[in-house]
């Protein structure tokens, strides 16, 4: 689950009667709130359907599609990267405009993130992008994968395969130290992993604090990465997370910690620790393990641990995140060590104000050895989640 603060993205005059909050694993969703009433909700039983479910779900309020990855250049330059466009719905049953309605009516917003990490130079960047559905700056298809928002994009194309497409994103910024962009192709190399129970993963106990979640876990990822300038063909792995629920956290819940991580054995794990404002940790918190042939088994908050090894202090916001981890599944024979590529990977700055690290990080066994590669989203220590 990977909740990358809707609200750190939703300008907070265009949405300043709502309290955002964040899903287990990353992206911030909406508190229940008068503004998310009548909008569905997440309840079980829910049979995903592909390709179908990678498009868009408009009953629902918030959905996200997020991609982080980590791909290498032919000289062997590796870069992180993470691309994540949402879609915020405004009003419940509102239809989308006819051709002729004014093309300024919309009922849906499409924020979007995008950052770099190279991991060679030790340099991070990230940029972002705000879209409305009015004079057609964003939109997101319900019927085929279709995402845009401005310039950046997610499309589907044909994989060969009937149960899913593969998956094409650009995004690209020009600044002042020259071009930023990826051009990839994703192809799964496993099915969908579904997390939770019933098609329904539980954020809290409240009837609402749910949302449909899947991932794809192992993406062969190809294509063109541009970063300052220059434009390096690359070939990597990719993970991508597709949620969608309405007002999934309670008000005492103040952040997440998020854990994306591919072994070199062919498993996957996703795991979320909620923090609630007292300091403990949210029963629901849950997690998943990927085995290599692509069965999922559901990780309790009792069946694994998740411990920070250091801290970190950010120049730009000053908060203090926790900075490395040591990651156990017993059960599995999983004990892992997980250190950032590069310190500072945190989105400072955001149009909402509040910042939150998301960044790429190496994985070694408990004998010090390379066991794979992850992603690691951090929330709520730079100020709640909320405006």
């Amino acid at each position: 689950m990977t909740f990358a603060a809707l609200a750190l993205m939703v300008l907070p005059a265009l949405l300043a009667s709502l309290t955002l909050g964040g899903d287990a694993a990353g992206r911030a969703v909406a508190v229940r709130t008068p503004q998310s009433e009548g909008f569905t909700i997440a309840t079980a039983p829910y049979q995903f359907v592909f390709p179908r479910d990678q498009a868009a779900h408009d009953g629902y309020q918030t959905e996200w599609w997020y991609y982080t990855g980590h791909v290498t250049t032919a000289a062997g330059r590796r870069f992180g990267y993470e691309l994540t466009f949402f879609r915020v719905g405004l009003r419940p049953g509102d239809p989308r405009p006819l051709g002729t309605q004014s093309r300024w009516r919309g009922n849906e917003l499409f924020p979007a993130h995008f950052a770099l990490t190279d991991e060679q130079g030790k340099t991070f960047f990230h940029v972002e992008r705000f879209s409305r559905e009015a004079l057609g700056m964003g939109s997101a298809s319900e019927s085929v994968l279709d995402v845009r928002a401005l310039d950046w994009s997610l499309r589907g194309a044909p994989s060969g395969r009937p149960d899913f497409e593969r998956m094409v994103l650009h995004a690209s910024d020009d600044s002042a130290a020259g071009r930023n962009a990826i051009d990839f192709v994703q192809m799964p190399e496993k099915p969908p992993a579904i997390h939770g129970h019933g098609g329904v993963s539980r954020k809290s106990a409240c009837e609402s604090c749910a949302s449909h979640y899947y991932s794809y876990t192992r993406l062969h990822t190809t294509g063109t990465l541009s970063y300052h300038g220059e434009k390096m063909t690359v070939d990597g792995l990719s993970w991508m997370d597709h949620e969608f629920g309405s007002s999934e956290l309670e008000p005492n819940q103040a952040g997440w910690d998020w854990f994306s991580i591919q072994l070199d054995d062919k498993r996957e794990l996703m795991l979320y620790s909620l923090r609630q404002k007292d300091g403990s940790v949210t029963p629901e918190s849950s997690g998943s393990l990927i085995e290599a042939d692509g069965t999922v088994r559901y990780l309790p908050r009792s069946a694994f641990a998740t411990e920070a090894t250091g801290t970190w202090r950010s120049p730009h916001s000053g908060a203090t995140y926790p900075s490395g981890w040591h990651v156990r599944v017993p059960s599995a024979g999983i004990d892992l060590v997980l250190a950032p590529t590069v310190l500072d990977q945190e989105l400072a700055g955001t149009s909402s104000g509040i910042s939150y690290w998301e960044g790429a990080v190496d994985v070694r066994n408990a004998r010090g050895a390379n066991a794979g590669v992850g992603y690691v989203e951090l929330t709520g220590y730079a100020g709640n989640v909320s405006i």
